[in-house]
């Protein structure tokens, strides 16, 4: 009897993890829903459909290379703080859960492992400004601007000398970004001699200590 009742008990338990998972799974296609609703709603007149961008007016949200180094905090400070000097506005009226949502969404495309937790831990960028700031002007003003104010500097890139996107990004984030750059986008990679400068790894760090010096 004890038996036959420990795997009636193992039966009910397994029944009910199955169904937890079942929820989470409904649960979590659920908030991808909401969340495609409220991108429609706030994201897409910018960020187009789909989040696929458009170049020198929005960047791509849904591209795999940002999606697997972004961290959800990344995405939902950005979102819900904006970036100030730049055409992306604060939309912490949307609240926590709203904002959740959208991250959510954004997810959903992912292709690539999601590594942000690995890459947000490396080590600090040790360089030279001084020569980050001649390696910048010569290769990164071009689309990102001779100041990094991007877009409103009628440049193709993304802001990424302003507070608003220095103060959430780490070291690890910018330096992948450098290296491997992003597909389907004018963000090549800058690495070796595959790269479209062969950057070293020094001069990589130099560019990004440069960048720091730029968040004041």
């Amino acid at each position: 009897m004890t038996r036959v009742r420990t795997l009636s008990s193992l039966s009910a338990i397994l029944f009910l993890s199955i169904l937890c998972c079942m929820n989470v799974s409904a649960n979590s296609q659920k908030l991808i829903d909401t969340g495609e609703m409220l991108y429609n709603q706030n994201c897409v007149f910018c960020h187009q459909a789909d989040a696929i961008g458009k170049t020198g007016f929005a960047p791509s949200l849904s591209n795999p290379e940002l999606l697997a180094i972004a961290s959800d905090k990344y995405l939902a400070s950005t979102i819900r703080d904006g970036r100030i000097g730049t055409a992306m506005g604060p939309y912490a009226h949307l609240g926590k859960e709203k904002i959740i949502a959208i991250v959510a969404y954004l997810r959903s495309h992912e292709t690539l492992p999601h590594r942000s937790a690995e890459v947000d831990m490396q080590r600090s960028a040790q360089g030279d400004a001084r020569k980050g700031e001649l390696w910048y002007h010569d290769i990164c003003s071009t689309c990102h601007g001779p100041q990094g104010d991007g877009y409103l500097a009628g440049s193709s890139g993304t802001a990424i000398g302003k507070a608003g996107f220095l103060s959430k990004a780490s070291d690890g984030f910018i330096r992948e970004t450098i290296k491997y750059g992003r597909s389907n986008t004018r963000m090549l990679p800058f690495y070796g001699s595959a790269g479209l400068a062969n950057l070293d790894e020094q001069e990589i760090e130099d560019i990004i200590t440069y960048l720091r010096s730029l968040n004041k």
